[in-house]
């Protein structure tokens, strides 16, 4: 018998259900209770059932049913290759913006793909634009309730999103968000915004249309533009100047108190590039209502220097700084910022850490931020001898960069010791530790775990982090 699509098993957990029923990594699941699987959630829905048959394809190829017989809530102990049996769902979209189409030539494949389909938005948070579903997709979002979607939204305005998106079916997306919050979906929006396309007046209309829907709309994310150097046969863009950095900042600052009045919450967040860019202080940490939109650049400078403080508040009583004097590549913007954190550590603990500011020359000097780093603008402005601590933003889940150069390769090309910190915490605590205790780069990065909606983990099939997007 054959099946359209197939889920590849990559791992089998010790002990487990799966385990037990003897399927083994590198066999396929076709379908359980007789029902094809698309995708996780399939696998999720039918295996809730306390008694199950999986219909698996052995790696000769043979077709054999596993009866389970399970708890409500226990897990078959299944990982997957990938969340998403069949085809990605992909954009049909041409938006003048789009981060992929000023990729950098020539790199591997998966950077170029325009993802757009809503089971990944449900699993991962990766943004969709609802221009490519079909009736079918709405009522499997409906009638399975999947909740929250992350929607990228760019204008509310229907000439101007159709305009921005190069799409006629991207003009009627509030109607397509009121059917979907008439059955008690939520999402949590986002805007890549564009001088002179849809900052100003059309900004003002897509802030008050989707908080006129404050009780679905979790939050709004406003982010600008990044503009490669990769510009050929490509819109005419620019960036925000740091005079209209500061407007933004007044204008947003303005909405998120009447909506801490009004809702209890900020609702409307701003990228941490405009602060920068506008020399404006970032906002405390909690006006960001817990950073629901973390990765994607919402509040991440302030929820490390949070991390950071924390661990330093922990580690006042005692706590002996490492031998090594590290140095920590960041992107240009997060220098700024980070800098007198690790003065002060410095000043404290008599070390010479240092922050070292990166420029992005493989894809131009406008992008700043630390999660578009390539492993060889980092490798040559290394200083000689120094350890490094890496941050790990810039790999992806297969331990690359975006320039296709493994970890591995980075630390044989880099000849020292190198650390990965994820974060404010992470670095504290590699900071703190002796020589010889600092954990070596090479750790495999972990699967993403979805708790409470699958019956296993797989990798996002995308490659690329939300900061592409931009």
């Amino acid at each position: 018998m054959e099946f359209k699509q197939e889920g590849i098993i990559s791992s089998v957990k010790r002990h487990s259900l799966a385990e037990e029923a003897e399927i083994r990594p590198g066999e396929h699941l076709c379908a359980i209770n007789g029902q094809p699987v698309r995708d996780l959630l399939d696998v999720s829905f039918a295996a809730a059932d306390t008694e199950v048959v999986l219909t698996i394809r052995g790696i000769d190829g043979a077709l054999r049913d596993v009866k389970v017989e399970k708890g409500i809530d226990e897990d078959l102990g299944l990982s997957f290759e990938q969340a998403v049996f069949d085809r990605v769902r992909l954009c049909h979209n041409h938006c003048v913006f789009c981060f992929v189409d000023r990729m950098i030539p020539g790199l591997r494949k998966t950077l170029y793909v325009r993802d757009d389909d809503y089971r990944l938005s449900f699993l991962y948070g990766n943004f969709v634009t609802l221009t490519n579903l079909s009736e079918e997709d709405y009522q499997r979002i409906l009638t399975t309730h999947l909740s929250p979607l992350y929607v990228s939204v760019h204008a509310t305005d229907p000439a101007v999103r159709e305009r921005m998106m190069i799409n006629r079916q991207s003009s009627g997306l509030m109607e397509k968000l009121e059917r979907l919050f008439a059955a008690g979906i939520h999402i949590h929006a986002q805007i890549v915004c564009c001088p002179g396309w849809n900052d100003g007046a059309v900004l003002d209309r897509s802030y008050h249309d989707l908080l006129a829907h404050a009780d679905h709309v979790e939050d709004m994310a406003i982010v600008p533009v990044g503009i490669t150097r990769n510009t050929a046969n490509l819109p005419d863009l620019r960036l925000f100047t740091p005079a209209e950095a500061a407007r933004m900042v007044d204008t947003v600052t303005a909405w998120q108190e009447e909506c801490r009045r009004r809702l209890g919450r900020t609702f409307v967040y701003l990228g941490d590039e405009f602060y920068i860019l506008a020399g404006r202080p970032l906002p405390p940490a909690d006006w960001y209502d817990g950073f629901p939109q973390l990765e994607n650049g919402i509040g991440l400078t302030r929820n490390f220097l949070e991390e950071w403080d924390e661990a330093e508040a922990r580690s006042a009583d005692g706590g002996k700084a490492a031998v090594r004097n590290y140095v920590i590549p960041v992107g240009v913007s997060a220098y700024g910022q980070l800098r007198a954190f690790l003065d002060a550590f410095n000043r404290k603990y008599g070390t010479d850490h240092r922050l070292l500011p990166v420029e992005n020359d493989f894809f131009g000097h406008s992008i700043n931020v630390t999660g578009l780093l390539t492993a060889t603008d980092i490798l040559k402005n290394l200083p000689p001898d120094r350890p490094v601590i890496l941050p790990k933003v810039v790999l992806n889940a297969d331990q690359l960069f975006l320039d296709d150069v493994s970890l591995a390769d980075f630390c044989r090309r880099a000849g020292r010791p190198v650390a990965l910190a994820e974060g404010g915490r992470d670095l504290h605590a590699l900071l703190l530790k002796q020589e010889g205790e600092a954990p070596q780069a090479g750790k495999a990065a972990g699967s993403c775990i979805l708790p409470g909606r699958s019956s296993g983990d797989a990798k996002n099939p995308t490659d690329y982090t939300r900061a592409f997007r931009r």
